[in-house]
């Protein structure tokens, strides 16, 4: 890291609000004295420990901080973890959103769920298109990666150009549209970059990612050596080009096509209306249709592809789907490798199937959307930025790609793997981290948005491995005398029937604990709960070496 030099001159901000150390959560806000933007706004699925979470978004406390800067969210793809949080955070922060085609139609569906697509200035950007925000330009630029319509950006500031990849690949023979402009970045390394903010995922892969294209000619022999068989195909909802590929060989073939879960009707849904999938006639059928045509003429393109409880494909293995039953006869083809976290979720899935009697296919059918380290040679060597700044990946990703900077001559006081917080400033003469950001995790629990913190999960955490008890007693408003009870219920802790003895045991501990403090002339009840719960929690670490949750319950009665 370079020394911080004396220079008076304004520089650029960029604040790494997330998707730094994870995967998921992209957000980055770009500074310049009076002009906040900020690329994509995305989301984080709950790890396991997340009890009960649905979802989690990134903390927009330094832009609300600073809302009279901010000029708007530019978002370089559709995917989630690049635009799942718009419509949470819009609620709070409202600025204009720009977007690419397919991008911008996915953001539409999600405003109008959540019933703020009236309330929210968008504008569709074209590849090549400069737009102004405050004293930013932005230019939009091709690239190719797992959904239609992806774009790097070229982000011209006072201080120098930094372009930043979003998640892209080189694919010179792409499914839909055109190959990633690599004339474009060229032409813009030519005049010089301050910056490249780089896509790290694929960094620590030696070699090129294989072209989209590739996955439809093992698509086309997978359905010739199962001529016999129905063919049930799993993949990200996203994944439009890989959409496409499914439903030219199954309309190669004579087969038709029904498409299960949600996720995935409403984005081929989009993607058809925009353009951007070619769907022949008379190809798509309702799930209901089925049944009138034989097994081996239908193909079911299905969400679940990462072992999802509630996807479509997991309802099927378990037997729980209500127009799909899976069984001997059927092929079921994996198009996408397990995100990290997910392999046992779809290892299980796999052996359910197979149980089932179907045959699994999980491996071949996939390509990546990222690039490996050959492609990111390729952009930091037509680029030919000052800085490197690694983006999106975990720590180790971002290190493997830091790697290949400095092997492309990038000294290394120029390159700056940063953390989620991070507030990097720089231009031309130097760079530097000049402090923190708020940031963290904000979970989503149903309709409620920051209402769980680490206080509930961690009682929830607690409430998972020991149980609870419960020590319910009413206690005479007027003059303190115990009335009834106490009663001890517990759920998660041990099995009641079978535990009679220590159930009354524990109940005597509390009433001792309660008299304890009736005779001691205590009238203050959260004194008496704290003492039931001191005594009953170490009577019951003695007896079972457990930790349940213990919550006395007070009543007041009037005799």
């Amino acid at each position: 890291m370079s020394k911080k030099l004396n220079n008076d001159g304004s520089k650029l901000k960029i604040i790494a609000l997330g998707g730094l150390e994870q995967i998921g959560l992209n957000m980055t806000a770009f500074e310049y004295e009076d002009s906040i933007i900020v690329v994509d706004c995305g989301l984080a699925f709950p790890t396991d420990d997340m009890l009960g979470i649905d979802l989690v978004i990134p903390d927009v406390t330094y832009l609300k901080d600073n809302i009279a800067k901010l000029k708007g969210f530019v978002i370089t793809h559709g995917h989630e973890d690049h635009i799942g949080a718009l419509p949470y955070i819009l609620k709070e922060i409202n600025a204009p959103v720009y977007a690419t085609n397919l991008t911008m139609g996915l953001i539409e569906k999600k405003l109008e769920e959540h019933n703020i697509a009236n309330k929210i200035r968008r504008k569709v950007t074209k590849f090549g298109q400069i737009i102004n925000l405050g004293c930013f330009r932005i230019e939009f630029i091709k690239t190719n990666h797992s959904i239609v319509d992806a774009a790097a950006l070229a982000i011209y500031s006072p201080v120098g150009t930094v372009i930043h990849t979003g998640d892209f690949r080189v694919d010179y023979t792409p499914v839909f549209g055109d190959a990633i402009d690599l004339q474009r970045f060229a032409e813009i390394g030519k005049k010089g970059v301050l910056a490249l903010m780089s896509d790290s995922t694929n960094a620590e892969r030696p070699g090129f990612t294989q072209s989209e294209k590739t996955v439809g000619k093992i698509f086309d022999t997978l359905f010739a050596e199962h001529k016999s068989s129905r063919i049930i195909v799993a993949t990200f909802a996203s994944n439009v080009d890989r959409v496409q590929q499914i439903i030219n060989s199954a309309y190669k073939y004579g087969r038709k096509v029904v498409v299960e879960g949600r996720s995935m009707v409403n984005i081929i849904e989009i993607a058809s209306k925009l353009g951007c999938l070619n769907i022949p006639e008379n190809t798509l059928i309702e799930t209901e249709e089925l049944k009138n045509f034989p097994e081996d003429k239908t193909v079911i393109i299905t969400t679940g592809s990462q072992g999802e409880s509630m996807a479509a494909l997991s309802r099927m293995a378990n037997g729980t789907h209500k127009k799909v039953s899976v069984g001997a006869g059927d092929t079921v083809i994996f198009s996408s490798h397990p995100i990290p976290g997910n392999e046992k979720a779809v290892t299980k899935v796999i052996n359910e199937l197979s149980r089932k009697g179907a045959d699994v296919i999980f491996q071949d059918a996939h390509v990546s959307g990222h690039a490996c380290q050959e492609e990111i040679k390729l952009i930091y060597t037509l680029v030919q930025p000052q800085y490197a700044i690694p983006v999106h990946g975990e720590f180790k990703h971002l290190k493997a790609n830091a790697k290949i900077a400095k092997e492309l001559g990038i000294e290394k006081e120029n390159i700056f793997i940063l953390s989620s917080g991070d507030i990097l400033e720089l231009n031309s003469e130097e760079a530097y981290i000049s402090g923190k950001a708020p940031v963290g995790a904000i979970y989503v629990d149903g309709l409620g948005v920051g209402d769980v913190g680490s206080v509930v999960i961690r009682d929830r955490q607690h409430l998972s491995e020991d149980g609870i008890l419960i020590v319910t007693l009413a206690l005479d408003r007027y003059n303190n005398q115990l009335v009834s009870g106490p009663d001890v219920v517990s759920r998660g802790f041990v099995f009641v029937k079978e535990s009679d003895g220590l159930m009354e045991e524990a109940r005597q501990v509390s009433l001792h604990a309660v008299e304890f403090c009736l005779n001691r002339h205590m009238s203050d009840w959260n004194k008496i709960k704290q003492n039931i719960k001191d005594q009953l929690s170490e009577f019951i670490w003695k007896k079972t070496k457990r930790r349940p949750m213990i919550l006395p319950i007070i009543m007041g009665v009037e005799e």
